[in-house]
């Protein structure tokens, strides 16, 4: 009963929200920012309690990362939403026109989704990010989130609703389905009467559960088998700076790195070195016969390490002897995320660019930097490793479709 009163809703919202001025969605936007950290105590201590629960149930650390809010994460959260704000709205933007030899005018303009789903693990700023995306889309979002901060999430929505009615807009352009067990994600993923878009966000076994039961469109996002290939032509502090800064800055994200393929010829200068750094930073190394070899302290990885997002502080390393060896492996295992290479090899640097298949590839910089904040965008709904219609960080354009507006002046068709 819940999902379909939330989704007749959203549906009956989004026919107003649709239609709202960038100013009056702006106006929301500042709002809720302000009140976010007007409410800052209270939504706070009520994280530290959800914390308090994960961390009861045994929850992982890199988790318990991803689920805790600080002063700092809750003014970043409000400064996304002004950053929002100031973006321009991409509802109502004229993409084509053409008038046709018969006197039509074709135009085509980007219109709003709909009615956006996401259903997303620990993360509360995906919460805000969220909401703000959706609304300055012309969308509603209806949000279901993970059992370990649902109290949070539910204080974060209650602010945006109350916000959005002291604005005289509909409080349903944000829901949150309150009870969090999977028979709830399930209906909402064959709500298709209502939600015209589905976006999962996490770790990849709840992604490949939505895409695998939804009846419901999907963007599919976020599992992140990062890899950085350190060539022999690496400049080897580069590689060590950014290895550490994609690997432990926060593990817990998609972005984080977790294969490293180094280079045969390099290895025994450069991987005691890595294995010391790494090691020193409680990250666990899991090996090849090269690798154990020169940081015995390393697991021997198995097949199965090749092809795992770790989300923790935990990497596999390998050792190659080619760069075609090195892109055939990113082919088998990767999930079109992010890949990178270090070398000062101009050639290796874009044949790597060309040949690897992924929604970002770099050339000496970390992967960490695949996010919609950090390329311009502002907020992001997620990082899109598919093809069809957005790929990559999403931000406003793509939570926008496209309608054609055809003028005519009494043409038929002969």
């Amino acid at each position: 009963m819940e999902i379909r009163l939330i989704g007749e809703a959203a549906k009956k919202a989004s026919v107003k929200v649709a239609q709202l001025s960038t100013e009056e969605k702006n106006r929301v936007l500042l709002k809720a920012a302000d009140a976010l950290l007007e409410n800052r105590e209270s939504i706070l201590n009520i994280n530290r309690k959800d914390v308090e629960n994960a961390i009861a149930n045994g929850v992982k650390q890199a988790f318990i990362d991803r689920l805790t809010l600080t002063e700092k994460r809750l003014e970043d959260m409000a400064k996304g939403l002004r950053e929002i704000a100031a973006l321009n709205d991409p509802v109502g933007e004229y993409v084509y026109g053409k008038t046709l030899p018969n006197g039509l005018i074709i135009q085509q303009k980007r219109v709003p989704l709909g009615v956006v789903a996401i259903i997303f693990e620990s993360r509360p700023n995906v919460t805000a990010d969220a909401f703000g995306l959706c609304l300055k889309s012309g969308n509603v979002v209806i949000l279901r989130g993970g059992k370990e901060a649902i109290q949070t999430n539910i204080a974060i929505v209650d602010i945006f609703r109350k916000v959005l009615k002291e604005c005289g807009i509909s409080e349903d352009a944000v829901q949150v389905v309150k009870d969090t067990s999977h028979e709830k994600a399930g209906e909402l993923m064959k709500a298709n009467e209502y939600v015209d878009v589905l976006i999962p966000r996490g770790s990849a076994r709840l992604i490949n559960t939505v895409i695998n039961n939804s009846t419901i469109p999907c963007i599919q996002t976020g599992i992140g088998n990062c890899h950085i290939y350190v060539d022999k032509s690496g400049d080897l502090k580069k590689a060590l700076d950014i290895i550490i800064n994609a690997k432990t800055q926060r593990p817990g994200v998609c972005n984080a790195v977790e294969t490293l393929l180094i280079n045969r010829e390099i290895a025994e200068k450069f991987l005691p070195t890595l294995g010391e750094e790494l090691l020193s930073r409680n990250v666990e190394i899991r090996g090849d016969e090269v690798v154990t070899r020169l940081i015995p302290q390393a697991k021997a990885a198995t097949e199965e390490d090749w092809a795992t997002e770790y989300e923790d502080y935990i990497v596999a390393i390998k050792t190659v002897d080619t760069l075609d060896e090195v892109i055939e492996h990113i082919g088998k295992y990767g999930t079109k995320h992010s890949e990178s290479i270090i070398t000062e090899d101009y050639s290796n640097a874009q044949r790597f660019l060309n040949e690897v298949d992924a929604a970002a590839v770099y050339v000496n910089a970390s992967t960490r930097f695949t996010d919609g904040g950090q390329f311009g965008f502002g907020a992001e709904i997620g990082i899109s490793t598919q093809k069809l219609h957005a790929r990559g960080p999403m931000g406003l354009k793509e939570l926008t479709t496209t309608k054609y507006v055809i003028f005519g002046n009494g043409q038929v068709r002969k």
